[in-house]
């Protein structure tokens, strides 16, 4: 019997793969069904800006300029935040009815990001309007990390960077007789923790640097383009097994979201502005931003949330500048300055214009950066720990230059007081030769 003769009946022995419902999506096809997302969240954005904005006139939600911080010449309305959520909300509105084709039959928005988005837009209204303390800012944003949690969003990424270490999640972490702690659960708590380190981070991280004339809008619609790049790279090279539960749809509609409205947004506050975000707006970037890097993570290469976190790499560095040159200092977290990297760009170039699109300049950078590397992975199998090498280099540049400025500040600010105090002391002592008395001045 022949060798080509026996393969045949070994096969037969072999029990049969079940059947699996496999679609390629084409990245252009995906991107025309998607339009009408984008572009009723860019019409909605740009029509309900105006009407925000004279509705916040008349209620007297305003920022009022100063000389140390706030630089522009008159008051400014706020509440532009609320403005975006609508555009955002109607957008996530028309991505649930209005595709058709195979996109229609892809997984929608789950409705936990929804709610995340709501509780962080009226965690920043209510800021905006009565000033909340900072704790009660966090208590909403760990509301929306819980409505994350609650549908394992952006656990599957923290289970992708443990696994390799502890295991599969079904194996044993801690066995000891009838005390069982399973990987999956050790994955689901870690998750948890992290998920809810990052909506914070991510929010406050946005909010710090919307400080300049349409920067954080600006900066966030090229983040956006980065996030629909990766998307469409990984829709067009992961394999979708079950439509139903793929998020292959929901990164691109997230991003076409964000995108949109940050357009729709960005004329109405592009210097010089008519209107703020505020921190409705600032938050709720900030965590649409960290959702859509999470989602990298989840049924991807858990590398490519390295990749989103490069994109994100303006608002990472002028957070991760700030806690240090606050820690050096000596002063609380929540302390404000202007020593902020739009605040000193903007005493370089002497002009807001020039400063927001310098910034927009290293956010491209960033974006190119982290796009590239997705890139890579997705399109020639890279090992993951070349990916994981440049993220550690890259942050730990960051970290580097940011201490070697605080250090600096801190030198200089000790040196100034030290010139302040030996002039003191020098007008304090009064010469014994200049003071003089006769016996003739009188009583």
């Amino acid at each position: 019997m022949l060798f080509q003769d026996i393969v045949p009946k070994l096969e037969l022995l072999s029990p049969a793969a079940p059947p699996v419902q496999k679609v390629f999506v084409d990245a252009v096809d995906m991107l025309n069904v998607f339009s009408p997302v984008f572009i009723a969240g860019f019409l909605i954005t740009l029509a309900a800006t105006p009407v925000v904005r004279r509705l916040a006139l008349i209620v007297g939600v305003i920022d009022t300029p100063d000389a140390h911080r706030k630089h522009h010449k008159a008051p400014v309305a706020y509440l532009g935040g609320v403005a975006v959520f609508i555009g955002f909300m109607a957008a996530m509105l028309v991505s649930s009815i209005a595709l058709d084709g195979e996109a229609a039959d892809l997984a929608p928005v789950p409705l936990s990001i929804l709610v995340g988005a709501t509780a962080i837009a009226l965690t920043g209204l209510a800021d905006d309007i009565w000033k909340w303390d900072a704790r009660l800012k966090i208590a909403g944003q760990l509301v929306a990390a819980a409505a994350l949690a609650y549908s394992d969003i952006g656990i599957g990424a923290v289970t992708g960077f443990l696994q390799p270490i502890f295991g599969a999640p079904q194996d044993s972490l801690i066995d000891l007789g009838s005390f069982v702690i399973l990987n999956g659960t050790f994955y689901y708590w870690v998750g948890t923790a992290f998920l809810g380190f990052v909506i914070i981070s991510g929010c406050n991280a946005a909010n710090l640097i919307d400080g300049l004339d349409g920067l954080l809008t600006g900066t966030t619609t090229i983040m956006a383009s980065g996030f629909l790049a990766i998307s469409l790279l990984l829709a067009s090279t992961v394999m979708i097994h079950d439509p139903t539960t793929s998020l292959v749809g929901v990164r691109v509609a997230l991003s076409l979201a964000l995108l949109g409205t940050m357009l729709g947004f960005l004329p109405w506050n592009f210097n010089p502005a008519v209107i703020f975000l505020g921190d409705c707006g600032s938050l709720l970037i900030g965590y649409l931003c960290v959702t859509t890097i999470l989602l990298f993570g989840e049924q991807g290469p858990s590398s490519l949330v390295i990749a989103g976190f490069i994109i994100f790499g303006l608002p990472i560095t002028d957070t991760t500048l700030a806690i240090i040159r606050r820690k050096v200092a000596g002063v609380p977290m929540s302390t404000p300055d202007a020593q902020h990297i739009h605040h000193q760009v903007k005493r370089l170039f002497g002009s807001i214009k020039k400063s927001v699109f310098a910034l927009y300049g290293i956010t491209c950078a960033f974006t190119v950066i982290g796009v590239g590397i997705a890139a890579v992975v997705l399109l020639t199998e890279t090992r993951v720990l070349v990916v994981y090498s440049i993220g550690i280099a890259f942050f730990g540049f960051i970290i580097s230059v940011a201490i070697k400025i605080a250090l600096i500040q801190r030198s200089q600010t000790e040196l100034a007081e030290q010139e302040l105090r030996d002039a003191k002391s020098a007008a304090a002592i009064v010469p014994q030769s200049k003071i003089t008395t006769t016996s003739d001045q009188p009583a």
